[in-house]
């Protein structure tokens, strides 16, 4: 009759343990569950690791990244968008969108709930485009330039990011991995013919005051940051890491 007892007791001993650590599992689920899903989507022909010191409070946020694919041929950027939003299963994501990048989360945000839409140097409607871009898809002009050449991370530094390399060279050669040439092709194509006539209504624009590829003078209801270039998501990485939170839980 003891041993019985003592073979019960522990069995009960080792249920208790299970249902204790079911417990914890449920726990940290429903704290996993509350947390804030944030997907980054860099710019043009760049790849996610000019993400790489963007850091949020792990407590409330859950950072994702997403990376470009070649698009398929006929390919516009609506569709691209409904193919990217294949890689995310959260329910009302905030999405923050990079150059090019931010136009994609835009038309993404069309087509799945979003908590917030994050775009930084770059435009929320066609009306913010700069005038060579404009003129640009008027005369096809753009059509014209050596993307042949996208294995010379000078000249795709100078399409992506606005800016001469001078310095770094290995650090461009690192974020700039996207060197297939129908894509940056396609690329080119969709952001001077976007169409999009009015920004929607959740959507927040970061835009440096010295950026040189979309300039501010042509940005309506932005939050400014000064000696901001095109680059800042890179250079200026503990701006966002600061101010991102408050944003995003506005």
């Amino acid at each position: 009759m003891f041993i019985w007892r003592g073979k019960l007791q522990k069995g009960y001993k080792s249920s208790q343990n299970i249902a204790n650590f079911l417990v914890l599992v449920d726990i940290w689920c429903d704290m996993s569950d509350n947390k804030i899903h944030v997907y980054l989507m860099p710019g043009m022909a760049a790849n996610s690791s000019i993400f790489e010191d963007i850091k949020l409070p792990e407590n409330q946020f859950e950072i994702h990244t997403l990376d470009w694919f070649v698009p398929e041929k006929g390919m516009g950027l609506a569709d691209y968008a409904q193919k990217m939003c294949e890689n995310i299963p959260e329910s009302d994501p905030v999405l923050v969108g990079v150059s090019f990048g931010g136009m994609l989360v835009q038309e993404m945000a069309k087509i799945i709930p979003t908590r917030k839409v994050i775009v930084v140097s770059s435009v929320k409607s066609k009306h913010e485009l700069p005038k060579r871009m404009i003129f640009a898809k008027y005369t096809k002009v753009h059509k014209l330039l050596p993307t042949g050449l996208v294995n010379n991370v000078e000249l795709l530094a100078k399409y992506a990011f606005g800016e001469t390399v001078t310095k770094r060279l290995h650090l461009y050669e690192k974020y700039l991995s996207i060197r297939d040439k129908y894509y940056i092709d396609w690329s080119i194509d969709q952001i001077v013919n976007w169409s999009q006539e009015t920004p929607s209504k959740n959507v927040v624009h970061i835009q440096g005051d010295r950026d040189a590829v979309f300039p501010i003078s042509n940005i309506k209801d932005c939050i400014p940051v000064k000696n901001g270039t095109h680059t800042m998501i890179i250079h200026r990485y503990r701006w966002f890491n600061e101010h991102l939170p408050t944003i995003i839980l506005k």
